[in-house]
């Protein structure tokens, strides 16, 4: 008797305790504010991705963000999309910042600074580097990355921006798409690839230009939420107001980093809502 006793104790606590830790569990994505580039950091049970690292006027913010505001020890995985500047040239801070442990890149390969000095401090902490294969799948914690689009000949092409990783995250019945720089072949190479590309949350690509975000492809995409990375007055006049038009025919909500600062969006595995701290705390740079 006194055994059942002690096991019917036991089995509530677990009910009471342990299963509300887990029906909290969330994903959270940081859409920092690095003016006019690049970054984000998607947290999940315990584990850590960032995606680029934005340019170099930014470098210091990224590594505090990563140190001090969320207070990480460790990246899990990192993603150098592409080797343009003001995606590449923060992620050095990161690897300055905290141990990571894979890095997947388009190329092993490029003639700047800032993108040697990434594979410099890889080496030094004895990161592993690869270059993905489309299909390619990888879990954070309880959601999965799956990579959609990777075309390193593009560079041999003088389409660097092609060569772009594009990723999808999917958290239970929710999903973002990272479509940094990728410009309109991508798109359509996407579309024809005939994956699946709805989704909740999409990341603007190339910043809001006209050379991305075809009407086709925000159709297939169809995002609640549309996140523009973006510095305020940039000289490329990004976000574009054809983008903005096609996006509100598409009845996405858009939330920019050059008018809100750095974003925040959580999910539960149901829905996805932006985080209020960020309306407190704006991080606008430029």
């Amino acid at each position: 008797m006194a055994r059942r006793i002690l096991a019917l104790t036991t089995f509530l606590f677990v009910l009471l305790f342990l299963f509300p830790a887990v029906a909290a569990a969330t994903l959270q994505v940081h859409f920092l504010d690095v003016g006019q580039g690049d970054c984000a950091i998607v947290l999940c049970d315990g584990e850590a991705m960032v995606i680029d690292g934005g340019p170099a006027a930014t470098s210091q913010f990224v590594y505090s963000y990563i140190r001090n505001t969320l207070e990480l020890d460790h990246i899990d995985l990192m993603v150098s999309t592409h080797p343009h500047l003001d995606h590449v040239y923060g992620l050095s801070a990161v690897l300055n910042a905290v141990p990571v442990d894979l890095i997947l890149t388009p190329t092993l390969k490029w003639d700047s600074k800032a993108f040697n000095s990434m594979l410099k401090y890889a080496e030094m902490q004895g990161s592993s580097l690869a270059i993905p294969d489309e299909g390619d799948t990888l879990s954070l914690g309880s959601a999965t990355v799956t990579i959609l689009h990777c075309w390193p000949e593009a560079i041999d092409l003088g389409r660097t921006n092609d060569a772009f990783i594009v990723l999808r995250i999917d958290y239970g019945n929710t999903s973002f798409l990272f479509t940094g720089d990728a410009e309109d072949w991508s798109e359509y190479m996407m579309i024809d690839a005939d994956i699946n590309l709805n989704v909740d949350v999409l990341k603007v690509g190339h910043h809001g230009s006209y050379t991305a975000s075809t009407m086709e492809f925000l159709e297939a995409t169809s995002p609640e939420y549309a996140v523009i990375s973006a510095g305020k007055g940039n000289s490329y006049g990004h976000p574009h107001q054809e983008v903005l038009e096609n996006l509100n025919s598409v009845n996405s909500i858009v939330l920019r980093t050059d008018q809100l600062g750095t974003i925040v969006m959580e999910s539960d595995g149901s829905s996805i809502e932006r985080c209020p701290q960020d309306l407190l705390s704006s991080t606008t740079i430029f």
